[in-house]
């Protein structure tokens, strides 16, 4: 048996150490996501530094700004992370403002349904199989959304608040 003299002894350097022991430094505030549709990366950005960044897989017609529903392209302009579903069909997803009432306008000008439900998202749930899942990574194959691997939507979903602007770069 220890003597009490230790046991306090070492219950007072534990107290003490709770006592001295630094809080662990806030995370910086995520105030812009960009993506960057050419180079396939999406970057989260503080006070107009890069935090993270991430290889990204868009829609399957990349190239250019959305225009209607089904035409499977990544809206380009300035948008706001505005709502998230925990249980999308795709794991996680956080909601892009898309359309704009720009968007509205070209659409009904084309006489077109300019779509929405554009979402950055990761993996779809439907697949179990990680080596399936490892072929989708790199490649584009939303139909206009923004794909990240479930860990890097991990990440995005604790960093980024509701209401937090993106910018969609061509």
């Amino acid at each position: 048996m220890w003597p009490f003299a230790a046991i306090a002894s070492l219950v007072a350097m534990l107290l003490l150490g709770a006592c001295t022991s630094q809080p662990p430094a806030p995370s910086p505030v995520v105030d812009q996501v960009i993506l960057e549709k050419s180079a396939r990366r999406l970057k989260l950005m503080a006070n107009g530094q890069t935090l993270r960044a991430y290889r990204v897989g868009l829609g399957d017609n990349p190239i250019g700004h959305k225009e209607r529903q089904g035409d499977e392209r990544t809206p380009e302009g300035d948008y706001v992370l505005d709502w998230r579903n925990p249980n999308s069909n795709y794991y996680k997803a956080i909601h892009i403002s898309y359309p704009n009432a720009q968007d509205r306008f070209l659409a009904q000008l084309l006489g077109e349904d300019p779509g929405g439900m554009i979402m950055i998202h990761g993996m779809p749930n439907y697949i179990a199989s990680e080596a399936v899942r490892r072929e989708y990574i790199g490649r584009d194959w939303t139909d206009g959304c923004i794909a990240v691997t479930n860990q890097e939507m991990d990440e995005i979903w604790a960093l980024v608040r509701d209401g937090t602007p993106i910018r969609i770069l061509p």
